[in-house]
């Protein structure tokens, strides 16, 4: 379902994407693409931090363990 709303742009920024939209294109689809790539980016980037958190948690077990595992190899 597609809701309409009204936002405030700068010149700027409407050029621009009327730039990008091209001639035939419509810049409500260009807005909605914009911001579903945003709104992904921001959910990437969240995901990531809390990867890295849980990495840092855990990180002198996760080294202790590769020092463990390093000890058993076979000098060839």
């Amino acid at each position: 379902m597609k809701i309409k709303t009204s936002v405030t742009l700068s010149d700027t920024v409407l050029a621009a994407i009327e730039r990008h939209a091209g001639k035939d294109g419509n810049r409500s689809e260009f807005i909605e693409n914009a911001v579903r790539s945003y709104i992904a980016a921001l959910i990437r980037r969240q995901q990531n931090a809390r990867d890295l958190a849980i990495i840092n948690r855990r990180a002198a077990r996760l080294n202790r363990e590769a020092k463990d595992v390093l000890g058993y190899q076979v000098r060839l």
